[in-house]
């Protein structure tokens, strides 16, 4: 966890109940750090563009929390700079409930996930919609993918935390488990012609 992350997270309240449960002194010092926006390094810009998902919190003028999933081909979602990501917001159900609440308050967090190796990433940052803005629409769509991009969103990252794996279950998505199966599959009936020739009769 970053000194960021914890000072946007660790409210008195929080730091109340670290002390009565004795968790206090492993976080103390991580609010202490200069209160300067995180940075995204070479490990946080691999792990961004190698997921096909993520979900985005937001708060609404009802103070109500409202979480949505955003998804696209793998690499949709986009290093701009070591402060800054963005996505080419798809049109979806156009309940624009996202869209609005940004209207109302720009912080926003991010939870990614990547099941298969059991890690996962948040971000806390503050979020714009840009509609009038072509190339960077373009910067932010992804050649090929149907989908009409309607706007970009852009995020100015304050925090970052890599989370630890304990009780993440390891699950794979179905294109891979396909791809694993089609190679048993063909080292499968392999042996089975091998086997055949060995016995001298036919598969």
């Amino acid at each position: 966890m970053s000194n960021r992350f914890a000072q946007l997270t660790f409210t008195p309240d929080v730091q109340r109940h670290q002390r009565e449960h004795g968790s206090d002194r492993a976080y103390r010092r991580m609010t202490e750090g200069p209160a300067e926006a995180d940075r995204l390094g070479p490990d946080e810009t691999l792990f961004l563009g190698e997921r096909d998902s993520f979900y985005l919190a937001t708060v609404g003028a009802t103070g109500w929390p409202y979480i949505q999933h955003r998804g696209g081909p793998r690499g949709f979602l986009k290093v701009l700079d070591e402060h800054t990501i963005g996505f080419g917001d798809l049109r979806g159900n156009r309940q624009y409930i996202t869209r609005g609440n940004l209207d109302h308050d720009d912080r926003v967090s991010l939870f990614l996930m990547d099941y298969a190796h059991r890690a996962r990433l948040k971000i806390l940052g503050r979020a714009r919609a840009v509609e009038d803005d072509p190339d960077l629409i373009e910067r932010l769509s992804v050649e090929g993918y149907p989908a009409k991009v309607e706007r970009a969103i852009v995020i100015d990252v304050e925090g970052l935390d890599w989370n630890c794996r304990q009780h993440i279950p390891q699950l794979f998505p179905a294109d891979a488990v396909h791809e694993a199966l089609d190679s048993l599959r063909e080292r499968i009936a392999e042996l089975e012609r091998e086997n055949a020739e060995l016995r001298g009769t036919r598969p």
